[in-house]
């Protein structure tokens, strides 16, 4: 794979659909390129709050989620028995996609990857911080828009709405500034509940 056909291959992060929201049945669930957007801007908000310098969160926010482009999006649940994937395959399966994809791209494209997937730098943690208060957010904005109708089936018993969600992002939380959003976002979407 050249570096264009690396290129056209990431664009299919802006068809990829989100599969957690897919599972609860939103309507016209957001892309994971609108969900990586949504992390650079986050980023680009909080990331002097947070320490950190903001143009290497946006370098990272960028490429978070790019190995999605071939494995596809897999949503975490709450249980770990209901996940779809087993965490290693996951890993297993974005390494490789990423070996294909970043060959050809810049040095830094796989290096700011791995940088984000080892969450051992602060900019990293903040970056994944970021991650999940988007999905939080995104939740929110669901909920006011009344994008979601509610009847979840069976898989689903646990946790009404969209609140699964919210018990994935809160343990995984690192940051102060991820902690402090968190809360402002779960008050205001139990509001609109």
């Amino acid at each position: 794979m050249d570096t264009v056909d690396a290129l056209a291959a990431s664009f299919a992060l802006k068809d990829e659909r989100r599969t957690g929201w897919q599972l609860r049945g939103v309507d016209d669930p957001e892309s994971v390129a609108g969900h990586a957007w949504g992390v650079a801007l986050l980023c680009l908000q909080y990331a002097d709050e947070a320490g950190v310098d903001e143009a290497r969160a946006l370098r990272l926010a960028v490429v978070h989620d790019l190995a999605e482009a071939e494995t596809g999006d897999v949503a975490t649940r709450a249980d770990a028995d209901d996940q779809r994937v087993d965490g290693e395959e996951k890993v297993r399966r974005e390494r490789a996609a990423m070996d294909d994809l970043a060959a050809p791209l810049s040095d830094d494209v796989r290096a700011l990857w791995e940088e984000y997937e080892a969450r051992e730098t602060p900019a990293a943690r903040f970056v994944k911080d970021m991650d999940l208060i988007d999905m939080c957010l995104q939740a929110l904005v669901y909920e006011r828009a009344d994008r979601y109708a509610g009847d979840d089936g069976e898989q689903f018993d646990e946790y009404d709405d969209l609140d699964e969600f919210f018990a994935t992002a809160e343990p995984r939380l690192r940051t102060d500034v991820g902690e402090r959003l968190y809360a402002t976002i779960r008050a205001r979407y139990e509001d609109a509940k």
